[in-house]
């Protein structure tokens, strides 16, 4: 299926208003989406880590602050 959008006439909302459409679609039926194998990996490693005791975990807020912070 070749699907064509107007991208280069689209606002950036619009882009973001067809990725949230698309991205609910596709959480309709997340069995039918695979994850990858470095996926799985990557979320053994922080586990390991998390149980080890070398992660450091940080509040969402203070997360977002920090990074509005840094990308001023």
């Amino acid at each position: 299926m070749d699907i064509s959008l107007p991208l280069d006439k689209m606002t950036s909302l619009d882009k973001i208003a067809v990725m949230e459409k698309l991205w609910d679609d596709l959480c309709r039926n997340p069995e039918s989406i695979s994850s990858p194998e470095w996926h799985r990996e990557v979320l053994q490693d922080r586990e390991r880590e998390i149980n080890e005791g070398n992660s450091k975990f940080t509040a969402f807020d203070r997360a977002k602050e920090r990074i509005r912070n840094k990308i001023k």
